[in-house]
């Protein structure tokens, strides 16, 4: 089984460097996928209340052998719900749809800033937090300014920040300002463009002198910044390929040529943080 490295957040709180995106994972394969991925060494499983599959995720942890306590179950709160009392159902009725004792890591999905309701989905989660409904409290896709505000009016700062990172959008300011504050980045979509971004010659040329596949070489990348890569994964081969990833070490001037590959344009989609409105 790989030993993967972990990271440590500003409270303690620790993730390792590797875990199983599961959107499009969902019914009796999504659950028995995460089963087998599970058993192949995975201990961070990322869901959401919008991947309509929290079901399937917790059924896939009850159905494992490994101890409940080894595994940590993300998901995450939906824009919709971000008004206070909607947030307290929704953080709830997570845990009642995965069917666990408390979701491990509740982040809010997006800040919807138009909306500008996230401090109350926030305050929301640290009350969850208190009551023993979920254990630690993040959030996904917050710019520095929307970090500073919930911190700022609640005094707690979020133990993760879930954002877009690849070889395209390698972000290096962010995660800059997440290690300065002992926050954990999770990477959504590491392997971004899959197809075109696997093709490019430097991810060929590490690949090939690590012995590896281009798949893990991302993924590799991704470790040696300390970034938290969550690849979806259904097939035990594809898990176990993933996984595997996390013990190769790339050097600084393999990292580098890989951030170089980034784009002013490089998000996947329009998705900045400032202006994206998740439902």
């Amino acid at each position: 089984m790989t030993a993967l490295p972990t990271f440590t957040a500003h409270n303690g709180f620790t993730l390792p460097a590797l875990g199983l995106g599961t959107y499009a994972l969902d019914g009796d394969a999504g659950a028995d996928a995460v089963t087998t991925a599970i058993g192949a060494g995975y201990r961070l499983l990322d869901s959401a209340f919008n991947y309509e599959n929290e079901g399937s995720v917790g059924r896939g942890v009850r159905q494992s052998d490994v101890d409940r306590s080894d595994i940590i179950v993300t998901t995450k709160l939906p824009g919709r719900h971000h008004a206070r009392a909607k947030a307290v159902a929704s953080i709830e009725e997570s845990r009642s749809r995965l069917g666990l004792d408390a979701t491990d890591l509740h982040l809010i999905h997006w800040p919807n800033p138009s909306q500008d309701e996230y401090v109350q989905a926030w305050e929301a989660l640290v009350d969850a937090q208190q009551r023993g409904v979920v254990r630690q409290i993040g959030v996904s896709n917050f710019l520095p300014e929307h970090l500073e505000r919930i911190e700022r009016e609640t005094g707690v700062r979020p133990v993760v920040n879930q954002i877009e990172v690849h070889p395209y959008f390698p972000q290096t300011e962010q995660l800059a300002y997440h290690r300065e504050h002992g926050i954990l980045t999770e990477a959504w979509s590491p392997l971004g463009r899959a197809k075109e971004l696997l093709d490019e010659s430097v991810i060929a040329e590490v690949a090939a002198a690590h012995g590896i596949t281009p798949a893990q070489t991302v993924l590799a990348w991704h470790v040696a910044r300390e970034t938290v890569a969550i690849p979806k994964a259904s097939s035990a081969e594809h898990q176990q390929s993933n996984l595997a990833a996390g013990e190769v070490v790339l050097d600084a001037a393999e990292v580098e040529a890989i951030t170089a590959l980034g784009r002013a344009d490089g998000r996947l989609f329009d998705a900045d943080p400032r202006t994206h409105e998740e439902s």
